[in-house]
């Protein structure tokens, strides 16, 4: 069975596996259902620690990033990698697989993780935003799939049909995610 902690309380509790795992971030923007979703996959830690309240991991990664954007998102037709920092996801739209849910929000899910070498820093939850380590268990497929599946459904908003479908798509991506090899 996967075991699922708040980031930082593992963190500080010792309990963050340093043979590798998965990060799964989130931040909602406080004015709309725009939702970003980042899910970090690291190995070969040679330290963790925080810096000004976040995290930096010494070690390498790589990214996933899912974004939900609604039906009134006034940039909808500006790349992704091109707005504003809060807004953004490192890919452009032929990067991403495209969703549209039932009430016309679209839901952009990368098509390859993006490697970050030598290290990464995972930014403090604030608001309703969240931090998972997700150990890495027989099951990650299953609970990674369940997990966005609630997510974007009561977090994001998205129809629960809609919800379910992305989350299908996630998962199917996610075993090439968890195979690539950093060369």
């Amino acid at each position: 069975m996967a075991v699922v902690k708040e980031l930082f309380k593992a963190y500080y509790n010792g309990e963050l596996p340093v043979e590798g795992g998965y990060i799964l971030s989130s931040f909602f923007d406080p004015n709309s259902t725009y939702s970003k979703y980042e899910v970090t996959s690291y190995n070969n830690v040679k330290d963790i620690y925080p810096s000004d309240g976040n995290l930096t991991f010494q070690a390498d990664g790589k990214k996933l990033f899912v974004l939900v954007e609604p039906a009134n998102y006034p940039k909808k037709y500006t790349e992704p990698s091109l707005r504003d920092q809060f807004h953004s996801i490192p890919y452009r739209f032929n990067e991403v697989e495209h969703f549209t849910s039932k009430r016309q929000d679209r839901i952009m899910v990368g098509k390859k993780p993006v490697i970050t070498y030598t290290s990464f820093t995972i930014i403090k939850s604030m608001g309703d935003n969240f931090s998972y380590i997700i150990h890495d268990t027989d099951d990650l497929l299953d609970v990674m799939e369940k997990i966005f599946s609630d997510t974007l459904w009561k977090d994001a908003n998205v129809p629960k049909i809609d919800a379910e479908k992305t989350a299908g798509f996630i998962r199917s991506i996610f075993q090439y995610f968890i195979d690539f090899k950093i060369e």
